[in-house]
């Protein structure tokens, strides 16, 4: 990634931290006036953002510094340590809150003001889904940051749709004077918004999580690199070829070893340099840093 798609990387994840701040605290305030733990919730979700974010602009910030003496692989590992960490703090929130709508449900539910309530709905929905399109179009070469914060809008805009029809239901319920159902609906929609929510968390946590444990990457990554591999070496007519590789935050650890035969084109330090390049050249557009390690040997013991 490009120092300056890092730069713009980084002022989005600032913007977006920026704007969850500015809706927690209008999420929390009409959520009190309204009488909604509805909307007490997502602004309570939001200024749980609020703090992650600043935590993944830090984790963006300090990967950014390379490698040195401490790291010597590169400090991209840092991106997803705050992912995990954001969606543990995410998922336990979310927990809470359908543990205590459950609770409220069981007591007889909640009276709110729909009609305020079904006007915060259409704004966050608004705000939402402009916010994460914002996100998405920003950056060319984007973090998995950003990315994170990207799908995390969108979660909330999507939801918030459904929010809306539930506020909706409460207004009409209200209307024709069925208040003793419409007590119902806004701890209903905390119960199914909390539990549709953890999906959220729950997908951010499988991926960062394997690439603090320095899993294999995705399927698709894994096929352009074999695809690679194997060309390379049907073309220099190479024995056999073992490929690792795995992905941490922005950075690709990748490990070549071919067999070299007594009648491959490639013999000599000079031939494997320019199998090393190309190599390089060929997995450039993946658009990730790469700590590349190609080696050759006549003996299939020192590859396996």
């Amino acid at each position: 990634m490009s120092r300056s798609a890092r730069s713009t990387d980084a002022r989005l994840l600032v913007g977006s931290v920026w704007a969850s701040a500015a809706f927690a605290v209008l999420s929390l305030v009409w959520g009190l006036l309204a009488g909604s733990q509805m909307i007490v919730f997502d602004g309570l979700y939001s200024f749980t953002a609020v703090l992650l974010s600043l935590l993944a602009v830090f984790a963006l910030r300090t990967a950014h510094r390379g490698a040195d003496e401490r790291y010597p692989w590169g400090r991209e590992v840092w991106e997803p340590v705050a992912i995990t960490v954001k969606a543990v703090a995410l998922g336990g929130l979310c927990v809470y809150a359908l543990v205590g709508a459950v609770g409220e449900l069981l007591r007889g539910g909640r009276e709110i003001a729909a009609g305020p309530a079904v006007v915060y709905a259409v704004l966050a929905t608004a705000v939402g889904f402009a916010i994460a399109s914002r996100l998405r179009r920003g950056s060319d070469e984007q973090s998995d940051l950003v990315r994170a914060e990207a799908a995390e809008w969108t979660g909330d805009a999507l939801l918030g749709v459904g929010v809306l029809v539930g506020f909706l239901v409460a207004f009409v319920l209200q209307a024709v004077g069925n208040d003793h159902l419409a007590r119902y609906v806004d701890p209903m929609m905390v119960a199914v918004t909390s539990a549709v929510y953890l999906w959220v968390p729950a997908r951010l946590l499988a991926g960062s999580f394997r690439e603090v444990l320095s899993m294999a990457p995705s399927a698709s990554i894994q096929r352009d690199l074999r695809t690679c591999v194997d060309d390379v070496e049907q073309e220099y007519g190479f024995s056999e070829s073992f490929l690792r590789a795995a992905k941490v935050g922005s950075r690709m650890d990748i490990e070549i070893d071919f067999v070299v035969a007594p009648t491959s084109k490639a013999q000599h330090v000079t031939e494997f340099d320019a199998v090393r390049q190309q190599i390089d050249d060929r997995l450039e557009p993946l658009g990730y840093e790469k700590s590349m390690s190609v080696t050759f040997t006549a003996d299939r013991k020192w590859a396996v």
